[in-house]
């Protein structure tokens, strides 16, 4: 069953609204074994809806519309899909009284409005809504299945999952969707594609997607099939081969965030972490502690942004600051040294780095970051230059801090000096 997602409304098509509820629908429809083949934002205009509905029934056997089913004149879904269907509405008295039923239990008067959510299109199952007014809507035609529900997350959610759902369940049974996650760090986007290119291809049954964000590419790999053992088989042995064609830059094949694996990495270790931060600002301490129990590994962080809480709370040398500059690979060791001396912590991990916009200079420009990692042994430093904004440049460090720590248990002892 292929299925496309018209979310309505003109404020979709502003920067101020965004859809969230076609993902939701999209992951459940996912389980069900149904395929997403599009989305559409359409405004509240009856025509352009009409239209849309056309299009969409042409391609798809299952079109849900998301919203334009409240009381009010631009709510127009109901009458659109009326028309293109050349179904007439017609009042109907059990969803007036569902309607009416909300309001007394809130001891409000129902509007004179409030009657267009009682108008159903003819051949049509109301979905009752527990969580509002506008009731979702059933329709079948020989070829297509037209689902109509409410805007609003609170309504939308429970009524797919409750009514929606089963009943498609019932009609999809037999296909299954499969799919993995991998991440890699390190290497630019076309660089992973250039490996991995001739590998997925060969498997025209995978569908693969490469997305690149910021610091990481991610291979998102998925399968239909009827064969749930031969599709599993397929993908793993897809996943192996990528597995060594990307090597150490691959960070995980279960798609968790970096900071996941770096917390699993120091609890396998039974090592613990402190980090001083500049350019980042506390990203990094903010992404380590984001994953439950990590009072097991970190210990704290300090954000030094001006030069003299570096020498306050660091112990870095005022005259390393003057000579060098903060952003250099001398002081970020001293960062480093400094914040796991001062912590007791197994590893001490240190950031500098100018952000910009401004700042930069030819010998330092906007986007050079300084990494330094410590241990009780040796302190390890890597550079890079970033680009991008200050948004996505402090992501990138952070992501490139986060790796360095992963990288030092990677190599074991012999690598790490």
């Amino acid at each position: 069953m292929k299925a496309e997602l018209i979310a309505v409304g003109s404020e979709l098509l502003t920067p101020y609204r965004m859809d969230t509820n076609s993902l939701f629908l999209t992951d459940r429809l996912n389980r069900l074994g149904i395929e997403v083949i599009r989305k559409v934002v359409v405004g509240d205009d009856r025509s352009r809806l009409r239209e849309t509905f056309r299009e969409a029934m042409g391609r798809a056997d299952l079109v849900i519309a998301i919203g334009g089913l409240g009381p009010t004149q631009d709510d127009v879904t109901r009458e659109a899909a009326a028309e293109e269907l050349g179904r007439p509405l017609k009042h109907d008295e059990n969803v007036l009284r569902q309607i009416q039923e909300r309001f007394r239990r809130f001891g409000r008067e129902m509007a004179p409005v409030n009657l267009r959510q009682a108008m159903v299109p003819e051949g049509a199952e109301a979905l009752p809504n527990a969580n509002g007014t506008a009731p979702g809507l059933w329709l079948e035609t020989k070829a297509n299945i037209i689902v109509l529900l409410p805007g609003p997350p609170p309504e939308l959610e429970p009524m797919f999952t409750e009514q929606v759902e089963p009943r498609l369940a019932r009609r999809a049974r037999g296909i299954e969707l499969q799919t993995r996650e991998l991440r890699a760090t390190g290497m630019p986007e076309s660089e992973v594609e250039q490996r991995i290119a001739p590998l997925y291809t060969q498997y025209p049954d995978i569908q693969t997607t490469v997305l690149a964000s910021p610091g990481e590419i991610q291979i998102h790999l998925r399968a239909w099939s009827r064969d749930r053992t031969a599709a599993a088989q397929q993908l793993e042995e897809l996943v192996e081969q990528l597995r060594l064609a990307l090597g150490e830059n691959l960070f995980t094949i279960r798609g968790e965030p970096l900071e996941e694996v770096v917390a699993v990495l120091l609890n396998a270790h039974h090592a613990t972490i402190a980090v001083a931060e500049s350019c980042t600002g506390g990203l990094v301490a903010q992404r380590l502690t984001s994953i439950p129990g990590s009072s097991s590994y970190m210990l704290g962080g300090i954000v030094c942004y001006s030069n003299e809480l570096k020498s306050a709370w660091v112990d870095v040398p005022a005259e390393l600051i003057e000579a060098k500059g903060a952003v250099s690979r001398e002081v970020t060791v001293a960062l480093a040294e400094g914040v796991r001396r001062r912590s007791t912590a197994t590893l001490g991990l240190a950031v500098t780095g100018i952000a910009g916009p401004g700042g930069g200079t030819p010998e330092k420009p906007t986007g050079t970051v300084h990494v330094a990692l410590a241990d009780e042994a040796a302190t390890r430093e890597r550079s890079a230059r970033f680009p991008g904004d200050r948004e996505r440049i402090r992501l990138q460090a952070s992501q490139f801090a986060l790796d360095m720590v992963r990288r030092y248990f990677l190599f074991g002892p012999k690598g790490r000096g």
